[in-house]
């Protein structure tokens, strides 16, 4: 299989759209074969990825790229930044606005959600300068 690369627009705060691109990657990679349970883990992350995206960042992208090794998704953002990541990683904390949770988010599961799903999480982000998620799948034996 050669290298496939798709990317998908993330608006902000468009809540009408939001999670359309986590359904398109799955219709994607159940087209090309992929395990049910591997579908599921990146589609949990792809879904956590772009909602927190569009509820806390700018506008970004989610790219997905597919070689025969890996899955990767990258998500990045022109928000606000994540002023403590280690912080953010821990269950149960969330910045959520009242408006998210009377929307049902917030319950600060997204990045650990992302994290105990994914084979490997970076991110790279800091307080005023937006953020960048690598998360990266590896497929059979990798």
């Amino acid at each position: 299989m050669a290298n496939l690369v798709n990317s998908f627009s993330i608006k902000a705060r468009d809540f009408a759209k939001a999670g359309e691109n986590s359904l398109q990657i799955q219709s994607l990679l159940k087209s090309i074969g992929f395990e049910p349970e591997l579908i599921r883990r990146i589609s949990i992350c792809a879904y956590e990825a772009e909602m927190n995206a569009v509820m806390h960042g700018g506008d970004g992208e989610l790219l997905v790229t597919v070689d025969p090794k890996n899955i990767v998704l990258e998500v990045s953002d022109d928000g606000p930044g994540i002023k403590d990541v280690k912080l953010a990683l821990r269950e149960g904390y969330s910045t959520a606005t009242p408006e998210h949770r009377e929307m049902g988010f917030g319950a600060g599961m997204g990045l650990p959600n992302i994290n105990k799903n994914a084979d490997s999480l970076a991110i790279d982000s800091s307080d005023g300068r937006g953020t960048r998620l690598r998360i990266k799948f590896k497929v059979g034996d990798g």
